[in-house]
């Protein structure tokens, strides 16, 4: 099914439309049923040669896309609110936000992120000046507030994803997400998306596998924080999604993957007996709140590797 788009600007977007002028860079903002008012706030507040291209993907929900009409016309930056009905997912989205935007740089950010440092789209606006091609800025806890229903979540982060540009340098393909990442419109234009994968996981780490072999990645400390902790059980059920992408980049990628923990854990995990019985287990004890988080954690990296042992 082919979907349909419902397009509001403000007056600072028709302004620069009409002058036929375009930014150096377009922040490009997908959000499914999330409110992203802090985002565009703290980005309108911090004023670079930008526009702000917001998508939201099919969720159905009119009073919330009411808010975010609203604060568009608000902003001082050019903005765009694109309406789609019904949902693409992730990756057709970010492809269909490309398009809309007018930037020679394109900085994807998620919609539950909040930027860390003043002068963030600043600091994204001289790496654009400079012509990188891809790089990605990090991302934090730091402005997360601690809830209890979070902390499984947080202690996985925490460990595999909010890292340092010099760590995340060693692997750059291995350490891109969408939630921060900017890439040059001709990058882009080489390099989409797989539309192919469904649902949540690794089509921003498949991006990336395809880009290093065409384009250096750089990796730069510009973080943003990631709001949107899940639940437990959220995020398991997050993971099971997942297996079936990584499945995909298995079959694409075998040989870089296969350098992965995950792939190295599924793969030692793939000969047990009675998988059946035992990776339930591991779900119930990682969502068993009594437990200490750290073994929760554990159990819980077991069983998303467990669950990718049927792609190695």
């Amino acid at each position: 099914m082919t979907a349909t788009e419902t397009l509001t600007d403000n007056a600072a977007w028709a302004a620069q439309e009409k002058n036929g002028a375009a930014p150096r860079l377009s922040v490009l903002i997908p959000t499914y049923r999330d409110d992203p008012s802090a985002l565009l706030k703290a980005l309108d507040e911090r004023g670079a040669d930008a526009e702000i291209v917001l998508l939201d993907d099919g969720g159905g929900d009119e009073a919330l896309t009411r808010r975010m009409a609203a604060r568009i016309e608000k902003l001082k930056l050019p903005a765009r609110l694109i309406v789609l009905s019904p949902n693409e997912g992730r990756a057709k989205g970010r492809n269909r936000l490309a398009r809309h935007a007018r930037g020679r740089h394109l900085l994807f950010l998620d919609s539950d992120m909040l930027p860390d440092p003043a002068g963030f789209l600043t600091r994204w606006s001289a790496v654009a000046e400079d012509d990188a091609p891809v790089a990605f800025g990090g991302f934090t806890l730091d402005q997360t507030p601690r809830r209890p229903e979070h902390e499984l979540h947080r202690a996985m982060a925490l460990k595999s994803d909010c890292t340092p540009a010099p760590e995340r340098a060693r692997e750059p393909e291995k350490h891109v997400f969408t939630s921060n990442l900017l890439v040059r419109r001709d990058v882009f234009e080489t390099v989409a998306f797989d539309e192919g994968f469904a649902g949540w996981g690794w089509e921003d780490v498949e991006w990336a596998m395809r880009v290093v072999r065409l384009y250096p990645i750089l990796h730069i400390d510009n973080s943003a924080t990631h709001l949107g902790l899940d639940t437990a059980p959220a995020l398991a059920a997050k993971y099971e999604q997942s297996a079936a992408n990584f499945a995909r980049v298995v079959a694409s990628h075998r040989e870089v993957v296969s350098a992965y923990p995950s792939f190295k854990v599924a793969k030692a995990l793939k000969p047990l007996p009675l998988r059946d019985v035992w990776r339930p287990m591991l779900k119930a004890f990682a969502l068993n709140e009594a437990a200490p988080t750290p073994l929760r954690a554990f159990a819980l990296r077991l069983y998303r590797a467990a669950l990718y042992s049927d792609a190695v």
